[in-house]
């Protein structure tokens, strides 16, 4: 199930945000530590205004909540609701019995006992699910993973506790986002959304039904991601996941934060990963864990694309056809000779081989010389210091491989005093904002512009097919665009 937590301080505003939200959802939460005060009295009533079953909870501060009331009061608030037509109350699993959980045994309500811990996991999650259902009520248990190992703690749950039949289990934050989304290979028997995210992690309703199509997944759903660190921000899931719709294929794609791949590639033998995208900072970590690479992958050192073959898992590199393809008639034409790269990093390898096996003179500028001068010697390309660019102020091409610029940094510019001409390309490859501070500038002087978004998406697709071994559907590739300018 899908339940859309009801963040609105007033009855009326939840009235909306459910309507708003009905053909995505299959319950609701009503909270009623977010109401004003005024309001709380119409709860009782609420149930009878929406035809869907409704969670009541007034969560205390401690919890993630807004209820600044003695725990007396909020006991009485609780019952006093539950004259009303509910189908769960939640209540902690640490509150003693009370008048509130007596009363909701009596009119029949589903008592669901839940912990919230926001700086990580109990060590015995287990028990503390086990110990609850044996009293007949659902436990709920919302933590914090703080790594891939505590993740894999969680996709546990559902076969050390397969004999607890209902149990809601979720992980906040960016390690436990997954979790959310793969609600059912956890053994949950619900996720939530928000319109507006009242817990770590929360996306919206539609973007869970629609996007991720969540509800879907069963034991036969083949399992795709994205590895990064940070990656809640990728927009390759509104590339894949629409694509596996469009050809009826039985898979889903979810981004992963990952902090170690030795950990992550556990995790996915145990819930059998189909495959991944790898993007920052691993797209050279994942390379000892691969039993077969393409040529690219071993003249660049770098991978982006890992798929499951057989009994070992295979990589690829489509940065460099991503990258590369636009430029192709450029360079034939000899419009293109000369480039200068920008960065020293996974996606700089893809660009700087890219380019030196099409005849391009590479010079690779970066911060850390020595990471730009391991990578120059390697591809038989020139380095110099960050502080040096306008000594190319000359060159064809200029290429952005960092991550300066991109949201939430974009109000820096890698190169803020070089001085771009009209017969240049600028190719950026932040992609979030499409306008970066740095090709704004390029475009005022005139320059021809390669945004990253269209090598995201051409990457994206030659991903597709390794993942599926079928083409990206035509008519669905001129919706594959941000929204901005």
């Amino acid at each position: 199930m899908i339940c859309l937590v009801l963040s609105g301080s007033t009855i009326e505003e939840n009235i909306s945000q459910f309507k708003r939200n009905r053909e995505y959802v299959d319950l609701v939460e009503l909270r009623i530590d977010l109401l004003h005060e005024s309001s709380r009295s119409l709860a009782s009533k609420f149930p009878d205004m929406v035809d869907l079953p409704v969670i009541l909870t007034c969560r205390r501060q401690s919890d993630g909540g807004k209820y600044v009331g003695s725990e007396k009061s909020r006991g009485a608030l609780l019952e006093s609701c539950l004259d009303g037509n509910f189908a769960y109350v939640d209540i902690e699993d640490d509150v003693k019995r009370s008048a509130a959980e007596l009363k909701a045994r009596e009119r029949k309500v589903r008592i669901i006992r839940s912990r919230h811990d926001f700086t990580g996991m109990p060590s015995d999650i287990f028990h503390r699910i086990s110990k609850i259902a044996a009293k007949g009520d659902i436990p709920k248990m919302a933590v914090t993973p703080q790594s891939v190992l505590d993740l894999i703690t969680l996709f546990r749950v559902k076969t050390e506790l397969a004999a607890v039949g209902e149990k809601i289990v979720l992980g906040m934050g960016d390690f436990g986002f997954p979790s959310r989304i793969l609600y059912k290979r956890v053994g949950s028997m619900l996720t939530y959304c928000a319109d507006t995210p009242v817990a770590p992690g929360q996306i919206s309703a539609q973007k869970m039904k629609e996007l991720y199509r969540a509800d879907t997944v069963d034991d036969r759903t083949h399992i795709f991601g994205v590895i990064g660190n940070p990656v809640l921000h990728s927009f390759s899931p509104e590339i894949q996941n629409p694509g596996f719709k469009g050809i009826n294929f039985n898979a889903i794609y979810v981004p992963f934060h990952v902090d170690s791949v030795r950990s992550f590639f556990i995790l996915a033998e145990m819930i059998k990963i189909s495959g991944v995208s790898v993007t920052v900072p691993h797209k050279q970590n994942v390379l000892p864990y691969l039993g077969k690479i393409t040529r690219e992958v071993k003249q660049i050192g770098s991978c982006n694309t890992v798929v499951r073959a057989k009994n070992l898992w295979m990589g690829t590199n489509t940065d460099y056809y991503g990258f590369v393809d636009p430029l192709l008639v450029e360079i034939d034409n000899k419009n293109i000779q000369s480039a200068l790269v920008i960065g020293a990093g996974g996606a700089a390898r893809s660009v700087v081989w890219a380019l030196r096996n099409h005849g391009c003179k590479v010079t690779i500028i970066n911060r850390n010389l020595d990471r730009a001068r391991n990578l120059a010697l390697e591809t038989m390309a020139a380095f110099d210091s960050l502080d040096n660019a306008t000594k190319y102020e000359h060159v064809d091409l200029i290429v952005q491989t960092t991550s300066v610029g991109m949201v939430p940094d974009s109000d820096n510019d890698p190169i803020p005093d070089f001085k771009f001409n009209k017969q240049q390309t600028v190719y950026e490859l932040v992609y979030r904002p499409k306008y970066t501070k740095m090709l704004a500038r390029a475009r005022e002087s005139g320059c021809k512009l390669l945004f990253g978004i269209d090598m995201l998406i051409r990457q994206g697709k030659l991903q597709f097919e390794s993942f599926t071994g079928y083409h990206y559907p035509k008519r669905l590739e001129q919706t594959l665009h941000l929204e901005e300018d």
